[in-house]
């Protein structure tokens, strides 16, 4: 059964997530059906840009549906898994690199795989209910499907606070951090797609945008500048611990109950990435390093079974916050061998 509704409206292709019951949870059925989609679009003439949205109010995507991808781990299917992560990153980057406009209608919640299909798109709208995050530490997972490459873009040490406390944006924090561009009051949307899919003209969303509400980062950049700068996870920690400030008082505790392996390996890879030309690409690559060995190397399925699966809420990390090694945070990056993560050529692909 599938999970989307695709079809074309007017000058627009409209693909529509149809799982509200499920936070329009994203499984690898739908990033293959999604992907194919847009590779038939991307010569058609008769489309001038695309839509994304979804169906609910809760959700426009509430991330990758991981209940299901623990199943198939414990089923022993962990080819399987690492094959949906692989096609899930290759259908990010083709929506990043698009030939044309793609618009994407963020309302609810958009985590994690969320992030992945709705933040990288030329067009991002948001509004009043939307909450934009990458929690994947959180599970035991890194900021994956391209969210550190957002990261690694925001200013200051804003992509460190974020990545490693999955904190939540608003409509106006996802516009000051580049995960969105548009705020448009929800109640508007369906005449907005209505006059893109007549129109065929991105442009056309400048006349309904309306200046984005205040965000609420920037009185708090002060202390996320300055607790966030370390090198290190251990540098964070010590910090944030020294501090007396109300916002470490109230960010410390989020630290501690998430995976030492992933922050570790999140900073890492949001600093490797700052410090060169970070691209879509290069940001997948790694992150794909890290979850394709995340099933059996790292805090993946512990972090599942505790706040999924159980939801005992009592995670068994792998490593002690106090006493992550390093050398463990680098294996985690180190390439890939045995199946490489490779990209459409839009030259050649059919």
């Amino acid at each position: 059964m599938s999970h989307l509704t695709i079809r074309k409206d007017g000058r627009a292709g409209r693909i529509t997530l149809t799982r509200p019951e499920a936070l329009n949870a994203l499984d690898h059925e739908m990033c293959l059906e999604i992907t194919q989609t847009l590779l038939d679009w991307r010569s058609d003439p008769e489309i001038d840009l695309v839509i994304l949205d979804a169906e609910g109010e809760r959700a426009f995507c509430a991330g990758g549906d991981v209940a299901r991808v623990y199943r198939e781990a414990q089923a022993g299917n962990g080819d399987a898994v690492r094959l949906f992560w692989r096609d899930e990153y290759r259908m990010n980057a083709m929506i990043a690199e698009y030939p044309k406009a793609v618009f994407s209608f963020l309302q609810g919640f958009t985590m994690g795989g969320g992030v992945g299909l709705g933040c990288h798109g030329s067009h991002r709208v948001v509004g009043d209910s939307s909450k934009i995050a990458m929690p994947e530490c959180a599970i035991g997972l890194v900021p994956d499907v391209g969210g550190s490459y957002l990261l690694a873009r925001c200013e200051g040490r804003l992509g460190e606070y974020l990545g490693l406390t999955g904190a939540r944006l608003s409509a106006g924090d996802a516009i000051q951090t580049g995960f969105a561009e548009f705020y448009v009051p929800e109640d508007r949307w369906e005449a907005l797609k209505a006059r893109l899919a007549e129109t065929g003209q991105p442009d056309s969303v400048t006349e309904w945008a309306e200046p984005a509400p205040e965000a609420s980062l920037p009185a708090q950049r002060g202390d996320i500048d300055a607790l966030f700068g370390g090198e290190s996870l251990r540098d964070i920690v010590n910090a944030l611990r020294t501090d007396d400030s109300a916002f470490a008082a109230e960010t410390l505790p989020v630290i501690e109950r998430s995976s030492p392996l992933s922050m570790g390996v999140t900073l890492d890879i949001i600093h490797r990435l700052k410090l060169g030309s970070a691209d879509i690409r290069k940001s997948l690559d790694f992150e794909y390093r890290f979850t394709h060995r995340a099933l059996d190397k790292a805090d993946f399925l512990e972090g599942v079974r505790a706040q999924i699966i159980d939801k005992d809420r009592t995670p068994r990390w792998r490593h002690e916050l106090d006493t992550l090694p390093l050398a463990d945070v680098a294996a985690m990056l180190q390439p890939v061998r045995e199946v490489s993560l490779d990209f459409h050529d839009w030259e050649t692909d059919t």
